[in-house]
């Protein structure tokens, strides 16, 4: 166990949690939502410091990341625990797991990440699978520690923190991907237990740090598929960051808790062309082979980035240029 971080103790050996919104008062030998920051004799620790519940490789485009290093492979490491409990959950095995001595948790020092970022000739490290942020001590020291060796960092993230522990963990992340769940506070209350603006303070905040960011939306019928709704936070992204804000729509699955029928394919193609009205960067998600999730140069048009299940082709690009028109493509990509 590790002392936790952001807190304060109250009477009768109470503590309350600041990592995130919730604010949780946590008593002795209790954790908080998240089920991992726990007290235990007055002190709040983090139940999962240097406890990982997987660490694998995948292509960055699985994050979701299409503006960042395309076609590049990245190391992904993930625990278990979440501040969220929302009803369609892609991974309550993790995220909603209550048994911390679990035997899938293995501990990993930093020093052994490094070793297999080295082996595997990594260039970039994901925070991912479950919600990264609430182990957030164990990430903290891990990117400190990787921006001294030049790994990029990534977070893959619900955007419920406050506003002092991500403004700490800022200068030592290089791209974002926020899963924005919905558009109106009811939606966060009755689907994922949580509030809406403590999400868009984050995007707020990641934008003004000028962190990479893409944004993901989960598209769930009858849920947050409302067309107006959908207009407005797409008028809130362009009117925050400008048409160059990468979104990504993807296609809902019934699991965990929710047993709605899958997003139609007429409806994600029908909000895609909603958004690429407003935005030059949109790309579908959970759409099954054949899904055009190419990228084009906003202003020629040409074919910039080719995508098909993964593979990736860097078709027409000088660095971050389109070949054709030399229009500045936002994003990172290697120059060489």
């Amino acid at each position: 166990m590790h002392e936790a971080s952001y807190y304060e103790k109250l009477d009768n050996g109470k503590v309350r949690c600041y990592l995130c919104p919730h604010e949780c008062i946590i008593s002795e030998g209790k954790s908080g939502v998240c089920r991992i920051r726990k007290v235990s004799q007055g002190r709040l620790l983090n139940d999962t410091y240097q406890r990982l519940s997987a660490v694998s490789a995948d292509p960055v485009e699985k994050k979701p990341l299409y503006h960042f290093f395309p076609g590049e492979p990245i190391l992904s490491i993930g625990s278990i625990g979440c501040n969220m409990s929302c009803q369609h959950c892609q991974n309550e095995e993790i995220s909603q797991c209550l048994d911390i001595t679990a035997d899938r948790l293995r501990t990993y020092t930093i020093e052994e990440i490094q070793d297999q970022l080295n082996e595997g000739g990594y260039q970039m490290l994901a925070f991912t699978y479950n919600e990264p942020l609430v182990n957030y001590e164990f990430y903290y020291d891990t990117a400190v520690y990787l921006e001294q060796h030049g790994i990029e960092r990534v977070v893959v993230s619900n955007g419920y923190v406050s506003r002092e522990p991500l403004q700490d963990l800022l200068p030592f992340v290089d791209a974002f991907n926020i899963d924005l769940k919905g558009f109106s506070d009811d939606f966060y209350r009755k689907v994922t237990r949580s509030t809406l603006q403590p999400v868009l303070n984050t995007i707020e905040a990641i934008i003004e740090s000028g962190r990479h960011l893409e944004i993901t939306y989960l598209v769930i019928p009858g849920l947050n598929d409302n067309e107006i709704e959908f207009r407005e936070m797409i008028r809130y992204l362009k009117t925050l960051a400008g048409a160059d804000q990468v979104l990504h729509l993807s296609r809902y699955f019934p699991h965990y808790k929710m047993n709605r029928p899958p997003t139609s394919v007429d409806t994600i193609n029908r909000l895609l062309e909603i958004a690429k009205e407003e935005l030059n960067y949109v790309y579908p998600g959970n759409m099954g082979a054949g899904t055009d999730a190419n990228t084009f140069c906003p202003k020629c048009g040409s074919l910039l980035i080719e995508r098909h299940a993964y593979n990736t082709r860097i078709a027409g690009m000088d660095g971050n240029r389109c070949s054709e028109c030399n229009t500045t493509i936002h994003g990172k990509f290697r120059t060489t």
